[in-house]
């Protein structure tokens, strides 16, 4: 058995670290919402009250946490990680960061002896949920050869992209491949709607032609044809417009040297949703602006 400390127990954090329980690991876990931690607890989690107790004792620290800010406050402070991690420790970030932040992990980690990886993860809650997800890693061989062998259990790809931020670069041209498509499956249902069309038999067409897609097949954003899509659950957060939001804007600040058209246009619909106080509510929510009946 082997410890490990989990620092971001939110809804991709918690299945993540369930499933290195299930495998045998004990695992200890941090989060600041109370309720995150009451979950996280009874899904045998040892959920400690800081930082420096969850890595003391930790081969393998992973971080899954909203944005690089947070990363960097939890790496930094005297309950930070870096304080309290062990020397030859592996840290691994599965967050979806700026590559700034990344390339700044890296640095402070060399700087005292511990392995780093950036490692975002893809497949959303029902891959961290099953143990599917695709990992992208980035950094130095042998560490990258040490998060392979741990996150075995919550993965069903892992992927060496290449070296420092690699893997986090590889996320942000991801997302904001999903996030153009998704605007192009929203805007596509609604005209199919707008036509009269079935809305099933419809999906079903597009589902084996050449608009087939990931979010097509996942998200469709009109209720009851997918019934695991957001639209079929009242567009119950599984990705939230503000999370995309934040996706598309790394992807801008990213390649702020290109054309990046459709990203600038995904990035001012999200913003609408946002404007209207959407910004709780799930992505593909998009669909909302081509249609007053999404």
């Amino acid at each position: 058995m082997t410890d490990i400390a989990w620092i971001g127990l939110g809804t991709m954090g918690l299945p993540m670290a369930r499933n290195l329980v299930s495998a045998g690991h004990r695992v200890l876990g941090v989060d600041v919402v109370p309720e995150a931690r009451r979950e996280a607890a009874g899904q045998g989690i040892e959920v400690v009250d800081s930082v420096a107790k969850a890595v003391a004792t930790a081969e393998t620290v992973f971080t899954m946490l909203p944005s690089g800010g947070h990363v960097r406050a939890v790496f930094l402070g005297d309950d930070g990680i870096l304080a309290h991690v062990r020397k030859g420790a592996l840290v691994v970030d599965t967050s979806t960061v700026d590559v700034a932040t990344s390339r700044w992990c890296h640095e402070r980690a060399a700087e005292h002896a511990i392995d780093f990886v950036d490692s975002p993860v893809s497949g959303g809650v029902p891959g961290a949920e099953r143990g599917t997800l695709t990992w992208m890693m980035g950094g130095r061989a042998t560490a990258k050869q040490r998060l392979r062998e741990t996150a075995a259990p919550m993965a069903a790809e892992i992927i060496d992209v290449g070296d420092a931020t690699a893997g986090i670069a590889a996320k942000i041209c991801n997302n904001l491949m999903l996030f153009i498509n998704m605007m192009a499956v929203a805007e596509g249902s609604q005209l199919a709607g707008h036509l009269g069309l079935d809305q099933r038999a419809f999906w079903e067409i597009a589902s084996v032609s050449s608009s087939r897609s990931w979010a097509l097949e996942n998200w469709y954003p009109v209720p009851g044809v997918v019934p695991s899509a957001p639209a079929s659950h009242g567009f119950a957060p599984s990705f939230p417009v503000t999370g995309a939001f934040k996706d598309v804007q790394l992807a801008l600040q990213a390649g702020h040297d290109l054309d990046l058209a459709g990203a600038n246009l995904v990035a001012e619909r999200l913003q609408a949703l946002i404007d209207e106080g959407l910004g709780d509510r799930d992505c593909t929510l998009i669909a909302k602006l081509s249609s007053p009946h999404a």
